[in-house]
């Protein structure tokens, strides 16, 4: 501790130098003269017009894929609700009946179609258009004579491809 209370003893003795009488005298004089006050360099500069070629380029990139982002939106197809299917055969009756069971129907539920757009097949010279569908089919059997019933359901996927002309 005794360092520092030396250290603070030198930094007290320190003063500022008082200036001298001849630069006082200097500053008085060129106070009182009119016509030449100096600016010390802070004068005002003509307003240049500076073009920022980064916002320029950041604005044009977003603009673009605005633009881009609207186009593919608008290119896909509407999604289509689920469409359902039923296919109800005509009953087969035998002569021995006690215990079959004779289909009652098939229902086909088509939950997702995507458009997968245009590919290449290989055995094709022009596009085609790949459309991928998921659905869920329902096979139904009845036994008429004691009116148990049996369902199966399984999903299933289909891809078709449709050729595109015009192009």
């Amino acid at each position: 501790m005794n360092d520092f209370s030396e250290l603070e003893n030198q930094l007290r003795k320190l003063r500022p130098v008082h200036p001298s009488a001849d630069l006082m005298k200097r500053i008085e004089r060129m106070l009182t003269e009119e016509g030449s006050t100096s600016t010390a360099g802070v004068l005002p500069r003509e307003r240049r017009f500076h073009f920022n070629w980064l916002s320029l380029g950041l604005g044009l990139a977003g603009a673009t894929a605005l633009v881009l982002f609207a186009f593919l939106r608008f290119e896909r197809p509407a999604k289509k609700t689920p469409t359902l299917t039923s296919l109800t055969p005509a009953p087969v009756f035998t002569t021995n009946s006690n215990a079959q069971f004779v289909p009652a129907g098939l229902t086909q539920v088509v939950y997702h179609t995507s458009d997968e757009g245009l590919h290449f097949d290989r055995n094709s010279d022009q596009p085609m258009r790949r459309v991928r569908s998921h659905s869920r089919e329902t096979l139904q059997w009845r036994n008429p004579k004691t009116g148990a019933s049996l369902r199966i359901s399984y999903p299933s996927e289909e891809v078709s491809l449709t050729p595109i002309s015009g192009q």
